[in-house]
C-alpha cells in the first residue's frame, strides 16, 4: 500500500503548495486567512496538515477542526470529494449530528470512515462499504479530477504525519468494545487503514489483530504514544516486526523504560537488546545479570558490563 496519495490543485491554491513556498505564506494558509473556494481551501488546509513544518502543520489541524458546518456542506456537496479528505474530515467532525447524515450518504465514504462515523452515531447502512468499493482511493494514488483549470498535482505523503493529533488519554472501554465488534466485520485492507490512521482505541486493537500487515501497520501510526509503545514494549507481542520498528524508531528508543522493557522482551531481535542492555544504569544491569526471564546471552552482557565498570574504578 502505498503512502502517497495525489490530489489535483487548482490556479488559486497553488502559490501554497510545496516545501519551496515562503513559511509566512503556508501558515497563513495554514491558519485559513486567504481567500479560496470552500474546496480549495479545504484541499490546501488538508495538504498542510501534512507539512514539514511543525507550526504550520498544527495550524492546519487546528483550522481543519474548526471549520463551521456551513462551509462543510458545500465541500461535501461534491460528490468526487477524496476520500482521504472525507476520511479526515469524518474523524473530527463525525460527532457533528448536523453533518453526520450527509457524510453517511456521501458516494465517496469509505468503509473505515462509515465504521468510525457509526461509532459516533451515525447513519451509515451495512451496505455502505460494498456501495463505495468502486470510488474508494485506487492503491496508486490516484482522485478524482475537477472540471475547472487545474495546476500539475501536489502530493501528500499519508504515512510522514496525522491529520488529527492524538493525546495521551485513557482508552475509552465502552468505545473499544464498540469498535472491536466493527473491526471483526472489517476486511485487511479496511483494517490497514484504521491502524494506520485511527485513533487510541483502534490502534489499541490492530495492534493486536492476528494479521501481521494490520498489527504492522498500527505500529507505523504517526499518532502513536510513547506511553503506548511502552506497553506494547512489556507485552507478549507475536509479531517481530512490531518490536524490530520499535527499535529502529530513534525517538521512542531515547525513552530509558521502553528500552529496558525491549531488553526485557524476548521478541526483541537479540542485537538490538544487547545494544541497549549497555545504556542500562548498575541496578538494572545487576538485576538482569541474575535473572532467569532473560535470554542468557543478555544476562552474560549484562555481567561483563558490571565486571567492566568495577575493574575500571
Amino acid at each position: 500500500m502505498s503512502g502517497k496519495v495525489t490530489f489535483r490543485i487548482s490556479a488559486a491554491a497553488a502559490p501554497y503548495i510545496g516545501a519551496d513556498k515562503p513559511r509566512q505564506q503556508r501558515l497563513e494558509a495554514a491558519r485559513g486567512k486567504v481567500a479560496l473556494p470552500p474546496a480549495d481551501l479545504v484541499l490546501l488546509v488538508y495538504y498542510l496538515c501534512h507539512d514539514q513544518d511543525p507550526e504550520v502543520k498544527r495550524s492546519a489541524v487546528t483550522t481543519l477542526r474548526s471549520l463551521d458546518a456551513g462551509l462543510l456542506m458545500q465541500v461535501l456537496a461534491d460528490p468526487a470529494l477524496h476520500p482521504r479528505i472525507l476520511d479526515a474530515l469524518v474523524q473530527l467532525h463525525g460527532k457533528n449530528p448536523d453533518l453526520r447524515p450527509t457524510f453517511a450518504k456521501h458516494p465517496s465514504l469509505s468503509s473505515a470512515a462509515a465504521a468510525a462515523l457509526a461509532v459516533n452515531g451515525g447513519t451509515a447502512s451495512a451496505s455502505t462499504p460494498a456501495a463505495v468499493a468502486s470510488v474508494t482511493t485506487p492503491e496508486d494514488g490516484s482522485s478524482p479530477r475537477r472540471a475547472h483549470s487545474e495546476t500539475p498535482e501536489a502530493a501528500v505523503d499519508e504515512e510522514a504525519g496525522a491529520v488529527q493529533p492524538d493525546e495521551d488519554e485513557p482508552i475509552d472501554e465502552e468505545e473499544y468494545q464498540s469498535k472491536y465488534q466493527m473491526a471483526q466485520a472489517m476486511g485487511v485492507s479496511d483494517k490497514i487503514k484504521m491502524a494506520m490512521t485511527g485513533d487510541k482505541e483502534w490502534r489499541s486493537i490492530m495492534i493486536k489483530d492476528n494479521n501481521k500487515l494490520v498489527s504492522s501497520a498500527a505500529i507505523k501510526n504517526p499518532r502513536m504514544t510513547e506511553s503506548e509503545v511502552l506497553s506494547i514494549a512489556k507485552s507478549a507481542v507475536g509479531n517481530d516486526e512490531i518490536m524490530r520498528v520499535i527499535c529502529s524508531n530513534k525517538e521512542w528508543i531515547k525513552n530509558a523504560q521502553i528500552r529496558k522493557a525491549l531488553v526485557m522482551n524476548s521478541k526483541t531481535p537479540l542485537p538490538h537488546a544487547l545494544r541497549f542492555v549497555a545504556t542500562l544504569p548498575e541496578k538494572e544491569l545487576a538485576q538482569l545479570a541474575k535473572s532467569k526471564n532473560v535470554n542468557s546471552a543478555i544476562a552474560s552482557q549484562a555481567r561483563r558490563i558490571l565486571m567492566s565498570k568495577k575493574d575500571s574504578r
